[in-house]
C-alpha cells in the first residue's frame, strides 16, 4: 500500500494498564468501518512496585506486544497512527526505559496523554458512537483510572480521570484472591472514598442517560445477555452478579455464565468499582457505549466526520454503500411519522425512541433488496443485525432488524425484544407496513388523502374512495392488510369515504 497518505487506513494504539489494544479502520462513504482488532493482556498495572517502578517483566511483555503491533502499521501512512499510554505509563518513574524501547519497535511516538486529555478522548470515542439526545454521563473504569465525564453531543462539560482501576483494586482488596463480602465491602468503600470529592460537581450538573465505555461493562453486558437478561445495566443486576461471584471461595474458582476466562481475574474488582459509581451518584441505569479511548482516537484524526448527529450519518453512510434509494426511504418515514401523529404520538407510544427506530427503519428497510427480492426482508433483518451501526445499541440493531424483516407480505408476531416495551414495538411494526404500502408509486404526491384514528389497539384508517377506485391494487392490498392485522390480533378497519 503506498505510504503517501492517501491510504484510508487509520491505526489507534493504546496502551492501557491491563491490555493493549490496537484499532485499524477505514474511512469510507462518510463511516468508518473496522479492519481488525488486536488486544494482548499486558498487565502492565501488575507491574508497578512499591515505589511506582515498572518491573523488567512488565516492559518486556509490553514490548513483546509491541512487536506484534509493529507489524500492523508498516502500511499504514504516520499522520494516520495515534498511539498513546494512559494510567500506569502517567504513573512508572521508570516510563522513559520503556518508552525508548517502544518507540524503536514501533517506529512511532507514544504520547502519555493526561487523565484529563485520556477523559477527553473517550468522551469523543462515545460521542461518535452512541446516539441519543440530552446530556450524557460516561463511566470507563480501566486497569488502573477510572474516567466520569459529563457531556452533551461533542462538548465535555466535567473530566476527571480518578486513579482507580480494576488492576489496581484486584492488587489493594482481593490480593488473597477471597470473594468474600468483607473483601467487596473494602474494595466498594474504597472506591467510594476516591469518588466522593467530585459527587457533588457530578450532581449538580447531572445527566439525562448513563453510558459504561469499558471492558468491565463490556463484560457485564455479556454476562447478562447469556443470561437472558436485557443489555440495560441496574444496581440490582450488579448486586445479583457480586452475589454470583461471591459463590466462589477464591478468584481462581470464579465461574459465572457469560464471563470468560480473560476477564475473570479483574472482574471482581471491576464489579466493586461500578456498583461504588451506581451507589454514590444513585444512577438508574446503563448502556454500554459503542467506543472509547480508541475510537475517540481515530475519529479525531478524520475531521470530516466531526459532526452532531450520529444516527443520521450512520443512515447516509449504508444508503450509500448499499444504493438505498434515499428519496424514497425519506418518503416512507415521513408517512409514517405522519401516521404516528395522527393516532396520537407519544400518547400513544409513550417512548421517544420508538419514534427513532421506526423513521430508521423506514430509511434503511429495503436494503435486503441488494441481495434479492423474494427474500428481501430476511436479508435486510440480518444485513441490519449483523451491521456495525454507530449510534444505536444491539437491542436497537436486533429490533431494527426484526421491523424489516416484517416491513410487506407475511405478518408475523415480534419475538421477544429488548430496545422498546412490547405494545410500543408492535405499534412501530404497524405503522411501518401501512407507510411502505401506502408509499409503493414511490412519489410523495401520488400518496393518497388518509386519517388513521387509534383506539388504544384499534386502528380505523380513513380513505378518500375516488382514490381507492383509481388504486384497486393496492385497495386490495390494504384489505389484505387490515385482516393480517386484525387476525393477530391487532384490529384495523379501512373506510371509504
Amino acid at each position: 500500500m503506498s505510504q503517501t497518505g492517501t491510504s484510508p487506513l487509520y491505526a489507534a494504539i493504546d496502551l492501557g494498564s491491563n491490555s493493549f489494544h490496537m484499532l485499524v479502520v477505514r474511512h469510507i462513504d462518510g463511516s468508518v468501518q473496522t479492519m481488525a482488532k488486536i488486544k494482548r493482556k499486558v498487565r502492565l498495572a501488575a507491574g508497578l512496585d512499591e515505589h511506582h517502578a515498572l518491573s523488567m517483566e512488565a516492559m518486556q511483555r509490553g514490548w513483546d506486544c509491541l512487536s506484534l503491533f509493529a507489524e500492523r502499521l508498516q502500511d499504514i501512512p504516520a499522520e494516520n497512527i495515534r498511539i498513546v499510554g494512559t494510567a500506569t505509563l502517567r504513573t512508572a518513574t521508570n516510563v522513559d526505559l520503556f518508552l525508548q524501547k517502544a518507540n524503536q519497535i514501533l517506529g512511532h511516538p507514544i504520547e502519555v496523554i493526561s487523565g484529563e486529555e485520556e477523559a477527553a478522548t473517550i468522551y469523543k470515542g462515545v460521542a461518535h458512537t452512541s446516539g441519543g439526545s440530552g446530556r450524557r454521563l460516561v463511566v470507563d473504569i480501566g486497569g488502573a483510572s477510572t474516567e466520569l465525564i459529563i457531556g452533551e453531543g461533542f462538548e465535555a462539560k466535567a473530566l476527571t480521570s480518578l486513579r482507580m482501576g480494576c488492576v489496581t483494586w484486584l492488587e489493594n482488596f482481593f490480593k488473597d484472591r477471597q470473594l468474600n463480602a468483607r473483601n467487596f465491602d473494602n474494595a466498594i468503600e474504597g472506591a467510594k472514598q476516591i469518588l466522593k470529592p467530585v459527587l457533588a460537581q457530578y450532581k449538580e450538573l447531572g445527566w439525562d442517560v448513563c453510558v459504561g465505555a469499558s471492558g468491565t461493562v463490556q463484560a457485564l453486558q455479556e454476562i447478562m445477555l447469556a443470561q437472558g437478561m436485557d443489555e440495560v445495566i441496574t444496581h440490582a443486576k450488579l448486586k445479583r452478579l457480586q452475589k454470583q461471584a461471591m459463590l466462589a471461595d477464591h478468584l481462581e474458582e470464579l465461574e459465572i455464565e457469560g464471563l470468560t476466562l480473560e476477564r475473570a481475574l479483574v472482574f471482581p474488582s471491576g464489579l466493586s468499582i461500578l456498583i461504588a459509581v451506581f451507589e454514590l451518584l444513585e444512577i438508574d441505569a446503563m448502556t454500554l457505549a459503542g467506543g472509547a479511548l480508541r475510537e475517540g482516537l481515530a475519529y479525531e484524526m478524520m475531521e470530516e466526520l466531526r459532526q452532531d448527529d450520529i444516527r443520521s450519518r450512520t443512515i447516509a453512510s449504508i444508503q450509500t454503500r448499499y444504493q438505498l434509494d434515499s428519496q424514497y426511504g425519506q418518503q416512507v418515514a415521513s408517512l409514517a411519522l405522519r401516521l404516528l401523529e395522527q393516532a396520537g404520538g407519544e400518547e400513544w407510544i409513550a417512548e421517544p425512541q420508538g419514534k427513532v427506530l421506526l423513521e430508521t427503519t423506514a430509511k434503511l428497510h429495503e436494503i435486503g433488496l441488494t441481495i434479492d427480492y423474494k427474500k428481501g426482508g430476511e436479508h435486510s433483518a440480518y444485513l441490519l443485525q449483523h451491521l456495525d451501526l454507530p449510534g444505536f445499541t444491539r437491542a436497537q440493531k436486533f429490533f431494527i432488524g426484526e421491523l424489516a424483516r416484517r416491513y410487506r407480505d407475511q405478518l408475523t408476531s415480534l419475538p421477544e425484544q429488548h430496545a422498546l416495551s412490547g405494545n410500543s414495538a408492535k405499534r412501530v411494526l404497524r405503522l411501518l407496513r401501512l407507510a411502505v404500502l401506502l408509499s409503493h408509486r414511490r412519489r410523495p404526491e401520488l400518496e393518497p388523502q388518509i386519517t388513521l384514528i387509534a383506539e388504544s389497539d384499534k386502528l380505523t384508517l380513513q380513505i378518500s374512495a375516488g382514490w381507492l377506485a383509481q388504486n384497486p391494487l393496492t385497495a386490495a392490498e390494504l384489505e389484505t392488510e387490515a385482516n393480517r392485522q386484525t387476525d393477530i390480533g391487532w384490529p384495523m378497519v379501512i373506510e371509504a369515504n
